[in-house]
């Protein structure tokens, strides 16, 4: 029988506790494959698990979340698949924001916005604006992001600041409040499920210092008890951060 997120948050109890954590979601489609089923079902059951670990990052001591949902390189898969990726985002916002708001977490978004349908732009500015007083959990949604892209992105913005006489020698500092994630904290723990071990263009500058966590679980299987557990793992972790 499921716990529920108080009896997890126990379990998950270890002096160090990370404050951000970052998920990279991946298995859906081999999750649909493996039962026979088409690749957008495993999309929807994905969608479904986010409902779940969203629920129950706040009991878990977790108060950002930042999750992986489409990459500038998942463009290349099939029209069929973006379209429908797309309809599930745009059904989320709308199903979920009176429940997002009335739990207390807010709402941002990460990555280009102007390749997006604009129906989709509306629904992630409107429950930007909604959610923006919120404080409970921090939920950031990267859509049509990539990190080089955001790099990029943001030394653009940098070099006009620098031209504008706001910015003499630039720093790191400045860099980062460049990013689309200024004003956030860096992820303390990334996580990507699946098996896989790569780290996929996703929050290259901001996850300089994090620890990793790859797990074999398909993310449509990955509970919060899985959750529970490699938080666990990380408050056994020595942090050094360059140190001896």
């Amino acid at each position: 029988m499921a716990e529920t997120a108080a009896s997890l948050s126990q379990s998950a109890g270890g002096d160090q506790r990370p404050r951000h954590v970052a998920i990279i979601m991946d298995g859906n489609g081999r999750w649909a494959k493996n039962r026979g089923w088409p690749r957008l079902v495993g999309h929807r059951r994905g969608a479904e698990r986010v409902k779940q670990i969203v629920r129950a990052c706040p009991d878990l001591g977790v108060n950002w979340l930042t999750v992986y949902a489409f990459s500038t390189e998942n463009w290349k898969r099939s029209t069929e698949e973006v379209l429908g990726l797309m309809g599930i985002f745009a059904r989320y916002i709308e199903r979920e924001a009176d429940g997002l708001s009335a739990e207390g977490v807010r709402m941002r978004f990460i990555g280009g916005r102007e390749r997006l349908d604009p129906k989709l732009q509306r629904l992630m500015a409107g429950i930007e604006a909604r959610t923006a007083g919120n404080s409970r959990l921090n939920l950031t949604v990267a859509i049509n992001y990539g990190g080089r892209d955001e790099l990029t992105r943001a030394a653009a913005r940098l070099a006009a600041r620098i031209a504008r006489g706001e910015i003499a020698e630039p720093t790191e500092a400045d860099l980062a409040d460049c990013l689309d994630t200024a004003g956030h904290p860096d992820p303390d723990l990334v996580i990507r499920t699946s098996g896989e071990t790569r780290t996929s263009n996703f929050l290259p500058f901001q996850a300089a210092y994090s620890e990793y966590e790859f797990t074999q679980t398909l993310w449509p299987d990955f509970t919060p008890e899985h959750l529970a557990e490699i938080l666990d793992r990380f408050g056994l972790r020595e942090r050094r951060f360059g140190s001896a």
